[in-house]
């Protein structure tokens, strides 16, 4: 769940182009959610949330299958998670989630779309104090009482639950998102969204030309196969 979200994407109408990135995405949600929690929905929550996405956007079901066995390592070759931090054009913050069966051919192509983006790539460690990571979880409202589902969220561990738009974002420390998790469960809530998200502590305001090159930087790397998420700070 980066900066495109499907939320976004589905409330705005978004052009053919952001569909593919949404498209795309949901993909890669269900590859990630297979590799780290097992090929079975039933079991496997996040995994579950992932296909429903998937379906809302009639990504066909041959391509969500394939999802899941490549994330299960179906071709025999394991992939690891890697993640890459970087600043773009005037010192923006890149935060890059990777999972790879190559990582010497990931970080050259990584490394080469910061350089043609006016960018570079740092060391990890560099943006610790720029992105903090967050439990989140974007929840349709229709049919949920107000007072009664934020009571329930923050006695789940919830920070923050705001209503906008019809629908509900929940926020919460890294460590509590197995108990929001569970609480959604029980009250039979599937979310449209959930995941371990990097939220900026600090955010950079930018011109029109940079922001143009920052988001070719992001549209490069979300691009490639082996990149999984980014995020980063603009304002």
């Amino acid at each position: 769940m980066g900066r495109k979200s499907a939320k976004i994407a589905a409330k705005k109408g978004a052009s053919d182009k952001a569909k593919a990135q949404v498209y795309t995405r949901a993909l890669k949600d269900v590859f990630k959610a297979s590799k780290n929690g097992g090929p079975d929905p039933d079991t496997n929550f996040l995994l579950k949330v992932a296909i429903e996405r998937c379906k809302k956007f009639n990504v066909p079901k041959d391509n969500i299958d394939r999802a899941i066995k490549k994330g299960q390592g179906s071709d025999g070759v394991g992939y690891e998670d890697v993640t890459y931090e970087g600043y773009g054009p005037n010192g923006v913050a890149i935060f890059v989630e990777t999972s790879t069966n190559n990582v010497t051919r990931t970080v050259s192509n990584v490394r080469s779309y910061f350089r043609k983006c006016g960018g570079s790539l740092g060391v990890n460690g560099s943006l610790e104090f720029i992105f903090e990571r967050k439990a989140v979880f974007t929840i349709p409202a229709e049919g949920i009482d107000e007072d009664e589902f934020t009571l329930e969220l923050i006695d789940a561990g919830a920070e923050d639950v705001e209503l906008e738009d019809d629908m509900y974002e929940v926020k919460g420390p890294m460590e509590a998102f197995g108990s929001i998790q569970d609480k959604l469960q029980s009250m039979n809530i599937t979310p449209e969204e959930a995941g371990l998200v990097r939220i900026p502590l600090t955010y950079k305001e930018v011109d029109e030309e940079t922001l143009e090159q920052v988001e070719k930087l992001i549209d490069m790397l979300e691009a490639d196969d082996d990149v999984v998420t980014v995020y980063d700070n603009l304002d």
